[in-house]
């Protein structure tokens, strides 16, 4: 048996085929499409968790900051007293300027330190909004390419069938 046995194809059935072949496989693209945008959305809305949590980090490492700093800032005032009172003299006048001075200045470093975990939080609140927008963003760009795909599929049937 040769090819004689095979029925004959027309022309118009090749182009349906064809046609119906090139839907299907605009569908599947379409699928995939929105599959990767879900995907990338996911990933950018984990990196902004990410960013939240490290940015609640920062407040924690705060706290154990400012709580060692004061206690070593109780330790230095300690060794301040009685170095002045060692030497003599009383905690008035100048010994007394001497620890004022330094917990002024103490406060002014504790000012700096949450002052630098507000700006490194704020940056991770930035980060975590832009990573969410770069997800929405793909998740559309994914929408985009595949609505196109589908119209794409909805050509080649109108041409194969119309």
């Amino acid at each position: 048996m040769g090819f004689a046995a095979l029925p004959a194809i027309t022309a118009s059935q090749a182009a349906m085929a064809a046609g119906t072949i090139s839907a299907v496989t605009s569908v599947a693209a379409a699928r995939q499409a929105s599959a990767t945008g879900k995907y990338n959305q996911a990933v950018q809305n984990r990196n902004a968790q990410v960013a939240e949590q490290e940015a609640a980090q920062i407040e924690k490492q705060l706290e154990f900051d400012i709580a060692r700093f004061d206690e070593q800032f109780s330790q230095l005032q300690g060794q301040t007293k009685t170095r002045i009172l060692f030497s003599g003299a009383d905690l008035s006048g100048s010994g007394l300027r001497i620890l004022r001075r330094n917990a002024e200045q103490a406060e002014i470093e504790k000012d700096t330190m949450e002052y630098n975990a507000k700006i490194g939080q704020a940056r991770k609140f930035e980060e975590a909004n832009f990573s969410r927008m770069q997800g929405q963003i793909a998740r559309q760009q994914a929408k985009a390419t595949e609505y196109g795909y589908y119209a794409k599929a909805g050509t080649s049937l109108l041409k194969a069938f119309g």
